[in-house]
């Protein structure tokens, strides 16, 4: 398993950039534009393959409080098929099944999300993921 990144919203997106990049020194490694979904994705971290905080910035006003502006934590896993077979096993709440061969969220126990990506290729849509359609809430 492989550490990723952490996710935080602001809406304050110059103060959050300034912090990160300008006072701490991160680097800011790419950006994502979501015109559907209407938000940006600011990856940021010390070097190019180092652990990342994803700062998203939601373009509709919304307010933030402590709690509700953490987003999750990103692991890469292995085989996220068997991993999400060992961790439903465990009675661990799947918020999203990795229906898809590649993405996957879990709930921890203090009610953290858990995003799980699959290294290197997705696989093949398999059983009993693809018919978890209605699973959770994320």
């Amino acid at each position: 398993m492989q550490y990723l990144h952490a996710m935080i919203r602001t809406n304050k997106l110059d103060e959050t950039l300034f912090f990160y990049c300008d006072l701490l020194g991160l680097k800011l490694l790419r950006k994502k534009d979501s015109e559907a979904g209407r938000f940006s994705l600011y990856f940021l971290a010390t070097h190019e393959g180092a652990p990342e905080i994803e700062v998203t910035h939601n373009w509709d006003e919304e307010e933030y409080t402590n709690g509700n502006n953490f987003g999750h934590f990103a692991f890469r896993v292995d085989n996220i098929y068997e991993l999400c077979e060992t961790l439903m096993a465990a009675d661990v709440q799947i918020l999203r099944p990795p229906r898809d061969g590649y993405m996957a969220f879990v709930k921890d126990p203090n009610h953290i999300s858990i995003e799980l990506l699959q290294s290197g290729e997705r696989l093949a849509p398999t059983e009993p993921w693809i018919s978890m359609e209605n699973v959770g809430s994320w």
